[in-house]
Formats: C-alpha cells, structure tokens, sequence
C-alpha cells in the first residue's frame, strides 16, 4: 500500500485489516461477486460505508485520501464491495443536490434520453439508485427505490455486478444539478477505478515477485533467470508510472477541491497510464507465473481480471487516450511543453 503522509497509519492498517480477516473467513468469490451483509455491517459499524459523508448528515467527514486508501485495502486484499459507489458517487451527488440521505445502499446512474443506463455497477445489490438524467436542458437528480426500475442484471470481466438499468422518466420528477456536477461524477467514477487498478496491479507484481523467488527451476529461483528478470522488472516499471500518474491526479483533486482546470488532463494522464500498464502486468504476470496462474486455486486471477475489468469503466483505453490526443492537438507545437509540465 503506498498511504499519503496524510492518512493516520492506524487508520490505513485497520481498512486492511478489516478486508484481511474478511478474505480469510470466505476466501474468494464464487460467481457473481456480492455485498457481504456481515461485512457491510461491520464497514457501517467502524464508519467507513460512508466515509466522505459530511458529519451532519451522518457521515464520517474524511477526505479523499483516506477514501483513496479504502478502496486500495479492499481491491488489494479481493475484495469485492460497493463502497466507493456508494458513498464517493451516490452519496456525493445526493449531498450536491441537497436531498437527504438514509441508510439504504446505494448507487449512481446516469440514464440517456431513452431512459436506459448501462453497465451501472452493483444496482441489483442496491436499496436505491441515485439517478440522472436529462429534463428540459437540465440535469436532475432523485433518491429512487430499485423497485421503480427495471433492472437486467449482468456482470464485468471480473464478475462484479454491472446491470442495465431502465425507468419511464417521463413520470419522475427530481432536483436541478449544474452540468459540472455530473461531469464531476463521471471524474470522480474514473479516478476510482484507477485508484482500484493501480491497487490490483501492485498486487499482481507482488505475487510475481513472491512466485519467482520461490519457484525453482532447474536448480534455481525463477529470478535469476535474465529473461524472467526483465519481465518482472517492466512489471514493476509500469506499476509504478500508473501510481504516480494516478496519485499526481489524487493530489490535485484534493488540492483544488475539484475545481483545477488541468484535473481532467491529470486524470486523463493517470487512466492511460493505468490502462496500457495492465496489459503489461497482466500478460508479464501470466508468463511468468505458467500454468499455475490460470488456476482458480492461485490467486493471480483475482487482480488481473479486475484490473482488465476496471480499465474500461468510466471511460476505455482509447477514450483516455484520445482525450490526451485531443488535448495535445489543440495545444500544438509551441504550447505542447506548457501542456506536459504545467
């Protein structure tokens, strides 16, 4: 785990501790990832369900760092919980939109003009959706039970529950939000996942590094082999670029309380990185780790496929990319440094 200075240590190593004993009483999930109720429970009971929430409003008043660092606990350790859905997301935007907010779980979705979302994370495992969606030129905003919707389960690459949500807006009524608010959420969503991918990725490597030091192989650790060398090391090389990016946007997230006008370029920034470091990790992981790696038994699986899983959600690959393509294009040759180093 790499904690900002910031976050009390005891703090940090209780989170992990919480996911750690959680991983060994159930071990990994089996099918379609779910919300543990005892786990829940617990994650209530120590004030981390809703860890951002504002204190008046029953929440626990932390910032982004310490959010950052529970959702890094529960992807390293596998496991699968919708927290930061619901209180990073969720909970967030009912806050923005002044609605009151109880103990129901929750998630966020962004309905289009055919009053469809899709691929929206663990709505069938929740009480009620916090949902979007556009009236008369505006964006609004309502806490609606999951019984007003008709909701087609399906899942991601990693088995988490990613459903297709659809309702008759027509007949809903909610509260006014700017369009910066929703842009936001859909930042807030991408910085999450990348936080989640970073989390996994160094996961991934520390596994490797563990396997090939232990491993022997014609009378030898699998890492003194120079090509088993070179794999790990490009492993780690691009881990930590994906952490720095993601971290360097963390930072200013948190510094100008969302509001810099560089954010979405950090962002965007930090998803490649973490988008093109997956496919390195992921493969070099596999190669070096064999056969045993395709095992349910070993636990490669449970990062990597989220990892893969994760880089495609709130916004690919190629979106992030072509943001930065765009970015670079508009800034053009005399302003391209200026872009890189501001």
């Amino acid at each position: 785990m790499h904690a900002p200075t910031t976050v009390d240590a005891d703090l940090t190593e209780m989170m992990s501790a919480v996911f750690s004993a959680h991983r060994e009483r159930n071990g990994p999930e089996n099918g379609m990832a779910t919300c543990d109720p005892s786990l829940w429970a617990q994650l209530d009971e120590l004030g981390l369900v809703r860890l951002t929430g504002r204190e008046e409003t029953g929440g626990s008043g932390a910032g982004w760092y310490e959010a950052a660092e529970l959702v890094r606990a529960a992807a390293a350790h596998g496991v699968r919980v919708p927290l930061a859905e619901h209180d990073l997301l969720a909970g967030w935007l009912l806050e923005e939109a002044g609605l009151p907010m109880d103990d129901a779980r929750l998630t966020a979705c962004v309905l289009d003009e055919k009053g469809v979302a899709r691929g929206v994370p663990w709505a069938t495992q929740a009480d009620k959706l916090v949902t979007v969606w556009r009236k008369n030129d505006t964006y609004v905003v309502a806490d609606l039970e999951s019984t007003v919707f008709d909701i087609t389960s399906g899942s991601n690459l990693a088995d988490e529950p990613r459903d297709v949500v659809s309702a008759d807006t027509i007949a809903l009524s909610g509260t006014a939000v700017s369009d910066s608010v929703i842009r936001q959420l859909f930042l807030r969503g991408a910085l999450i996942r990348g936080l989640q991918l970073c989390a996994a990725l160094d996961r991934i490597l520390d596994l490797s590094v563990a396997h090939t030091t232990e491993r022997v192989q014609f009378g030898r650790p699998l890492a003194r082999f120079q090509s088993v060398q070179n794999l790990v090391a490009d492993m780690a090389a691009e881990a930590s670029l994906a952490r720095t990016a993601t971290e360097a946007a963390l930072t200013e997230a948190v510094r100008t309380q969302w509001s810099s006008e560089n954010l979405e370029l950090l962002i965007a920034v930090a998803r490649s990185c973490a988008g093109h470091a997956a496919s390195v990790v992921v493969r070099n992981a596999h190669q070096v780790h064999g056969a045993i790696g395709t095992t349910r038994e070993h636990r490669l699986h449970e990062f990597t496929q989220p990892a893969l899983a994760w880089r495609s959600e709130f916004g690919s690959v190629h979106y992030w990319d072509d943001t930065l393509t765009t970015a670079a294009l508009e800034a053009g040759c005399e302003n391209i440094w200026g872009l890189i180093t501001r």
